[in-house]
């Protein structure tokens, strides 16, 4: 019997599901390399290989067997070759622009462990998706609000949420959709450089969020009476300020998010938000010619950067801080806790706070391979990112589940009954 690569689900998935490989077929503890393969929207190449060998039978689960060392990766890493991915162009991240095609992901199976790849012995393609049957995705065009709205099958209403990215601007809607597969109606929202917007980050009128958060209370399948906001990065701090200044926010997660506003300056009707000083001199260069610029921003609680605190004592809603505490972008860390203290000083409620060891500041859905180093639009040099790649890969599963759980507590008053992975 030739060999021959099973897959389940077989032929398709979502992105944020686990994938079931095995191999059959192959001779009694038989060696192979096994290499995934997909093309992001760019034509850029993303690989991972692992070594195994393939027990007394002939046979080779991932689930159970562990890769040798040599490769992408090694130890028992059922999903290691999805989130081992690197791609062949350095500071390259992999995002995905149009929700509405699948990533194909490419799998083979060679012969040998040797620097060389072997005959090629089974091939196999999978379809990884991003929006699950039955989910609309809605482009908004409503006034000034530039942004699409994903609903789940069914009739609703639907627990709320605006979805915010950060500083790569545009209309990033892979996050939005995934979370729309699990029951959330999510509104991916734009706020600069796409369209009619503002091309540059200079500075940032709440208003237009605003007219985002009324949209989203007003619809008739969103379920009342109020919302939940999820940013990373720029978007965190963005969603810290929604939620201090906007009526009708009830929870509010940040992803290695800013208590303090960063970049640009914050209107609200008469007050105005300076972003935190920078000092480019604290950027440190490596050999590799990647900046680290963990300790460019000056600290929130000295000096005038005081006036860069966002006054989240004001919200009404619940926190939830998602850390990776080796976030290299800033100290994702410290903002959390020092926005904890403000609440509590204040007498606002502690807010959830989840640190993951060894996670970077791109915490992205399940099984997108970790970014190390990418172009920082603000910096215009690559910067690294932070993180380890399996820590990272297990912090970003996890996350997952806190950040649903979360929502269905505050939005819907019933945990979902999503265990913590970790």
């Amino acid at each position: 019997m030739a060999p021959s690569i099973r897959l389940a689900p077989a032929a398709r998935s979502l992105f944020d599901e686990p994938l079931a490989i095995a191999v059959q077929g192959l001779g009694p503890r038989q060696q192979v390399t096994l290499r995934t393969s997909l093309r992001d929207e760019t034509g850029e190449l993303f690989q991972a290989s692992a070594r195994y060998q393939a027990g007394d039978d002939g046979q080779l689960d991932l689930a159970r067997c562990p890769a040798l060392p040599g490769g992408s990766f090694s130890g028992l890493e059922p999903m290691g070759l999805l989130w081992a991915l690197q791609p062949q162009k350095p500071f390259w991240r992999l995002v995905k622009r149009d929700v509405q095609s699948p990533f194909l992901l490419q799998l083979e199976v060679f012969e040998g462990h040797g620097e060389r790849l072997g005959q090629l012995l089974a091939q196999a393609q999978h379809e990884r998706a991003f929006l699950r049957d039955g989910v609309r995705r809605v482009p908004v065009r409503e006034g000034r609000i530039r942004a699409t709205l994903f609903l789940p099958p069914g009739d609703g209403p639907f627990p709320g949420i605006i979805d915010l990215y950060g500083t790569g601007g545009g209309l990033p809607e892979y996050r939005a959709c995934l979370l729309a597969n699990h029951g959330f109606a999510v509104l991916a929202l734009a706020f600069y450089s796409y369209e009619d917007l503002p091309k540059g980050m200079k500075e940032f009128h709440l208003e237009y969020f605003e007219e985002a958060v009324n949209y989203m209370l007003q619809h008739t399948q969103v379920k009342g009476p109020g919302i939940g906001l999820l940013g990373h990065s720029k978007g965190g701090d963005l969603c810290v300020s929604m939620a201090s200044f906007l009526k009708g926010i009830t929870a509010t997660a940040l992803i290695n998010g800013s208590v303090a506003n960063v970049g640009a300056v914050l209107h609200y009707k008469d007050i105005t938000i300076p972003p935190l000083g920078i000092n480019r001199k604290r950027i440190k260069v490596g050999k590799s010619g990647i900046a680290d610029i963990i300790d460019v921003l000056n600290n929130p609680l000295e000096g005038p950067d005081q006036q860069s605190f966002i006054p989240l004592e004001k919200a009404e809603c619940c926190f939830l801080f998602i850390v990776g505490q080796d976030d290299h972008n800033w100290k994702s860390e410290f903002f959390a806790v020092e926005g904890s203290k403000r609440l509590q000083a204040h007498g606002k409620a502690k807010p959830e706070i989840v640190c993951y060891p060894g996670a970077g500041h791109y915490i992205e859905p399940p099984f997108f391979p970790m970014c190390a180093a990418s172009m920082h639009l603000l910096f215009g040099k690559p910067v690294m990112w932070g993180g380890e790649p399996k820590a990272h890969c297990e912090a970003q599963i996890d996350a997952w589940q806190q950040i649903q759980a979360f929502f269905h507590k505050h939005l819907t008053g019933k945990p979902s009954g999503a265990p913590s992975k970790l």
